[in-house]
């Protein structure tokens, strides 16, 4: 593999990751923080993980979007926007599908980490269990599967 085709491959998964929709996740955490440290309740341990679990869960929404987008054939050459590295054919859909399935692992992983850590009674740990894997859901049906609520409009004002 030559440095332009490894340059190529490493900018087509950074462009799938997209970088620049991470620091949406990591303010609530931030200001979450903020408001411990306020009350003098700031866990670093807790916030760290915090922040990991929810940049995972920023990029799994990232990557099952244009997982969703390439199966059901909505990124073509018409799209607006930057090319996707799977609309380029840098990355193969067989690729994507691993890196869903790794990012799905690291998630969980994180996830369960921050509840064991973070929650002090049962009802916490269920609460958040719950609330974690509609997190989880939601990243993923953005844009996979039968009714992908990315494609519905919500929140879009009628013209």
């Amino acid at each position: 593999m030559t440095l332009s085709t490894q340059s190529s491959k490493t900018k087509a998964w950074l462009d799938s990751l997209r970088p620049k929709t991470l620091p949406l996740a990591f303010a609530s955490i931030v200001t979450g923080s903020a408001i411990a440290s306020w009350h003098n309740n700031f866990k670093p341990g807790i916030a760290l993980l915090a922040l990991l679990t929810t940049e995972l869960l920023q990029i799994l929404s990232n990557l099952a979007n244009d997982y969703g987008d390439a199966v059901k054939g909505s990124d073509t050459e018409t799209r607006i926007g930057p090319l996707r590295g799977i609309q380029t054919g840098v990355i193969s859909l067989s690729q994507l599908r691993m890196a869903l399935i790794v990012n799905v692992v690291l998630t969980i992983v994180s996830g369960l980490s921050l509840v064991i850590m973070a929650c002090e009674k049962p009802s916490d740990i269920i609460g958040f269990l719950i609330l974690w894997v509609l997190a989880m859901v939601a990243a993923i049906t953005y844009t996979v599967g039968n009714k992908p609520y990315g494609y519905m409009g919500l929140g879009t004002y009628p013209s």
